[in-house]
């Protein structure tokens, strides 16, 4: 009966062999293409020999696909999962924010967590402790970042059969403190916000007052008011494509891409006071051929910074929880408020559940009387002179 040929990544006996110069360790190695191959290594000594046998052995890789065993160091698996996932964003499949934002958490946390580790030593305990770690020291949104990155590269370890399975599933949920209910502005504080920016000359020259009502008039993320041009405006309908956002992307700068996704590009109609102010902004600016609301030089404006000039704007406590977030919560309440489906806000936001609109963006916390008067007779003891099928 033939013997029964070594595991994949597994070598056989090693024998050392005295030569003219020193030593000579060899062994079998079946490689990772199912081919078994001899390998050997020298030494001064018998041990240094095997030693260097061992070493090559250890390093020695499979082809591209199925080279993780479960001696792998960790971080080759987060490699070879985030070469996948910057693969996808060239080509247009990921978003180059997302890029950015698994790359910064995994340099700054897993792999100096977990990157030494070798693959059969990432056990649900220790994921779960690194993760607790995390979400205390730093946030929950973090904890939940690197958890997606360790279980993709785990994935891969599955695929390659350095793991039986993927020990991220095991571990515990994340779970943030209470969330916040949304919160609109009121219409007393639509105007009061309106006229506070428009006494400010900073405000003013940061285009804030109308950017403020673009967004309320839209609904739209910054990054995708940002992205508008003036060909995406159309007068005579009285609308505004809305097909992409802009981002910061590493090592190029402002970018204007596509919106995340097919429900994010959306043609929205304008209330007549937003279209107005499109026309006067229209016969005064520079830059006709350029963004909307462009930076001081008429190209792309940076959200972030944007975002700190509205928080610079918002003065004191009373509008201190104002972000540009609210301005788009607010146009969602205002529909909700007029009676419109969730699933109309959804197509304005460009979201494609409904049910996302109704828990994250209505600012809606008065129910209608008409649930009270329901309610009304629940105690209510049907009169005595009524026959039971009156009374029901």
């Amino acid at each position: 009966m033939p013997r029964p040929p070594l595991d994949i990544g597994t070598y056989g006996t090693i024998r050392c062999y005295e030569t003219a110069s020193g030593w000579r360790a060899t062994t079998k190695f079946r490689d990772y293409d199912g081919k078994t191959r001899p390998v050997e290594r020298h030494g001064k000594t018998k041990a240094a020999a095997e030693r260097n046998l061992k070493k090559a052995l250890a390093e020695r890789k499979g082809p591209a696909g199925d080279s993780l065993t479960p001696d792998t160091r960790f971080k080759e698996a987060v490699a070879l999962w985030f070469g996948k996932f910057q693969a996808l964003a060239d080509a247009g499949k990921r978003s180059p924010g997302s890029v950015d934002t698994y790359r910064s958490i995994m340099d700054r946390h897993v792999l100096p967590g977990l990157g030494e580790l070798r693959i059969r030593e990432m056990t649900v305990a220790r994921i779960d402790a690194f993760l607790g770690a995390l979400w205390r020291s730093v946030s929950v949104d973090t904890a939940k970042t690197a958890r997606s990155v360790i279980s993709g590269a785990l994935r891969i370890a599955v695929r390659d059969k350095a793991l039986d399975t993927n020990p991220v599933r095991e571990t515990d949920r994340l779970e943030a403190g209470r969330k916040k209910s949304p919160r609109a502005l009121t219409l007393e504080e639509r105007l009061l916000w309106l006229e506070m920016l428009e006494s400010d000359p900073k405000a003013v020259r940061r285009d804030l007052p109308d950017l403020s009502r673009f967004m309320m008039a839209t609904g739209v993320r910054i990054g995708e008011a940002l992205a508008v041009y003036w060909d995406d405006v159309d007068f005579e309908a009285g609308t505004v494509a809305v097909d992409y956002t802009v981002i910061r992307v590493k090592e190029v700068g402002l970018v204007r891409k596509s919106t995340k996704t097919e429900a994010g590009e959306r043609t929205l109609p304008l209330p007549r006071w937003a279209l107005d102010m499109l026309k006067k902004r229209r016969a005064s600016t520079h830059y006709p051929n350029g963004p909307v609301f462009p930076s001081s030089v008429g190209g792309l404006r940076d959200p972030s910074n944007t975002r700190r000039d509205l928080r610079k704007a918002r003065g004191g406590d009373e509008f201190a929880w104002v972000t540009s977030h609210v301005f788009r919560k607010t146009a969602a309440t205002i529909l909700d408020e007029a009676g419109l489906s969730a699933r109309l806000a959804a197509d304005m936001l460009g979201h494609s559940r409904p049910s996302m609109t109704q828990d994250v963006y209505f600012g809606r916390k008065a129910v209608d009387r008409r649930a009270a008067d329901a309610l009304e007779g629940a105690f209510d003891k049907p009169d005595q002179d009524e026959p039971p099928d009156a009374a029901a």
